[in-house]
């Protein structure tokens, strides 16, 4: 009865996707059916791990935090979780051999975020970019290209810059959250409390080498998971084309969004980029 259990976690890591994210359980929605579910898993321990130092203020985050990483380690030991989140993930850690050095990276970032406030230099940032971005386009990655270490390498570059523009999109974009609520500053060397144009244009033309960088990789894409990243990418350069066009003061005090209306629009117009092979 292995398979129900499996089953019942692969179902709550894809709600967990469709709860938390429409835009990107949308996007996941565009991979073949074949990979979709190890994206699903990939996600929901993600997100878990994320929930859990950003939005659990009521309780004791350290200890929530330290028994979800003695929970996740006796999950990639024994290949099975009571936890079903973790349970799916361990599924798909060992199906594509994901590497632990990746998952280590991004719980240390995850770590980082108990009791780090600000990154005040590029390492410290970048450093943080790696394990909290990158590594997730890169365990994203090998499920992508289904073993092809080959491939894998070749992509790995690309995969890590879309990763780091999709993060630094949202770091942009929840800048009141992460500096009024959290307290937390990851921009180094920008004053997030005087915001100008002058720093968001910084910040902005660094995400949009990102983004050219990772644009490269989704053309050499499987086709299996071309689309769905395409679809991801576009969202995300819309979000990042009203963070432009909104006032460095007005993201200070708002969360910027793409409304419902005009992320179908964005899909309806990938779906003929990707049929016109203009990809």
């Amino acid at each position: 009865m292995k398979s129900l259990f499996d089953k019942i976690s692969f179902d709550c890591s894809r709600n967990v996707t469709k709860s938390y994210s429409t835009s990107f359980s949308a996007a996941v929605k565009m991979l073949a059916p074949g990979i979709r579910q190890d994206i699903y898993n990939v996600y929901g321990f993600v997100r878990f791990a994320d929930e859990i130092v950003d939005t659990f203020h009521d309780y004791d985050k350290q200890t929530l935090f330290e028994m979800f990483e003695k929970d996740l380690e006796s999950a990639l030991q024994n290949k099975i979780s009571l936890n079903p989140v973790l349970n799916s993930f361990q599924h798909t850690v060992h199906k594509y051999g994901i590497p632990k050095s990746m998952i280590t990276a991004f719980m240390n970032s995850m770590k980082l975020d108990l009791y780090k406030k600000e990154y005040t230099t590029i390492d410290e940032f970048n450093n943080y970019i790696y394990g909290s971005a990158d590594v997730v386009g890169l365990m994203c990655l090998k499920v992508f290209v289904k073993g092809d270490d080959k491939k894998f390498e070749e992509l790995e570059h690309s995969a890590m810059r879309l990763g780091s523009a999709f993060q630094k999109v949202n770091f942009l974009r929840d800048l009141k959250t992460d500096f009024e609520d959290l307290n937390r500053t990851y921009f180094p060397n920008t004053d997030l409390s005087r915001l100008d144009e002058h720093s968001k244009a910084a910040i902005i033309t660094e995400i949009e080498a990102d983004f050219e960088a990772g644009f490269q990789g989704i053309l050499k894409l499987p086709l299996e998971a071309k689309f769905g990243v395409y679809t991801a990418f576009i969202y995300y350069k819309k979000l990042l084309s009203k963070l432009k066009k909104t006032p460095s003061i007005e993201i200070k005090n708002t969360r910027i969004r793409v409304p419902d209306y005009q992320k179908f629009g964005l899909l309806a117009k990938c779906y003929v980029n990707y049929r016109l092979n203009l990809l």
